[in-house]
């Protein structure tokens, strides 16, 4: 009994074989979903965000010059705007700076079995869950003026007048600790369980201490890891906008510049300021993301001694 084969249709073939000659795999079609999806989500907002930001308000030109670029001068020119670059600045690069650091030592520790372990681990990640208002909302109620320990700080005598907790850079900067550190957490857990433990094993049988183990093994490959932590929960911590408004100073040492792109698109219904803030908000988050990679890298060389 014989059997048929069934042949690919001619056209077909000789436009794999054409493809496949100048180097093209013919199954890059697949990407077409995903490139769709980018341009959607992605691309298209920021290009229509961008164009809105050259088409000004005719108060904004007639105030501060500048033609299409009249909202980047206001931005410039206008110090209550341009300050809350620094003001976001002196927010975020410390609590991202915090939650790195901190997690360290929480994922070195939970690293290890031990009773109770998943409970922990349970308790550091359940703040993840509870979202920024919720946040604010119990920061208020343990850390207000009225708030339990206030109470408790009055009654035992130990202050006289309520402690200001909150609505101030302090309440802002618990918050992004309380939704930062464990989202750092988990991310420094991931790249501590790709390191070999053999590694630190073998350092312990040459004689080598906990410190030493850490400082000349367990960092360096730790390292990059460490800075991609820090960009996503510096990210995370820029664009801080409920917390800033609910236990922070919003008009004054918590004025970010998510709450001046607020200001902008629901106050003052000038949508292209708003545009404007929003894209200079990304540039400076790129420019701190850039710092972070060419330092990465410098320190990468230098351990190297500038191979690879």
């Amino acid at each position: 009994m014989t059997s048929i084969a069934t042949k690919p249709p001619k056209s077909s073939a000789s436009l794999k074989h054409r493809l496949a000659e100048r180097g093209i795999d013919a199954r890059l079609w697949l990407l077409l979903p995903a490139i769709a999806l980018a341009l959607g989500l992605f691309v298209y907002p920021f290009a229509y965000g961008f164009g809105l930001t050259v088409q000004p308000l005719s108060s904004t030109v007639d105030t501060y010059g500048g033609g299409i670029f009249a909202n980047y001068v206001a931005f410039f020119k206008d110090s209550f705007v341009f300050d809350s670059v620094w003001i976001t600045l002196r927010l975020a690069l410390p609590a991202a700076l915090f939650n790195v650091v901190a997690s360290i030592p929480l994922a070195l520790k939970l690293r290890r079995r031990f009773p109770g372990k998943r409970t922990l681990q349970a308790l550091l990640v359940l703040p993840i869950t509870l979202g920024t208002v919720l946040t604010a909302q119990g920061l208020l109620i343990f850390l207000g003026r009225q708030g339990w320990l206030n109470r408790f700080l009055v009654d035992a005598g130990i202050v006289d007048e309520p402690v200001q907790f909150v609505n101030n850079y302090l309440g802002v900067f618990l918050s992004l600790v309380i939704s930062g550190l464990p989202f750092a957490y988990l991310l420094i857990s991931s790249y501590l369980s790709g390191i070999d433990p053999v590694l630190e094993s073998a350092a312990q049988t040459l004689g080598a201490g906990w410190g030493a183990r850490f400082r000349r093994i367990t960092l360096p490959l730790l390292a990059p890891g460490l800075a991609t932590t820090f960009i996503l929960t510096f990210v995370l911590a820029f664009s801080v906008f409920p917390s800033a408004r609910l236990v922070g100073d919003a008009s004054g040492s918590t004025r970010v510049l998510a709450l001046m792109a607020y200001r902008s698109f629901a106050e003052q219904l000038d949508y292209s300021m708003a545009s404007t803030i929003a894209i200079l908000m990304g540039v400076v988050e790129l420019i701190v993301v850039a710092i972070v990679f060419f330092g990465r890298s410098f320190l990468y060389r230098g351990s190297t001694g500038g191979k690879g």
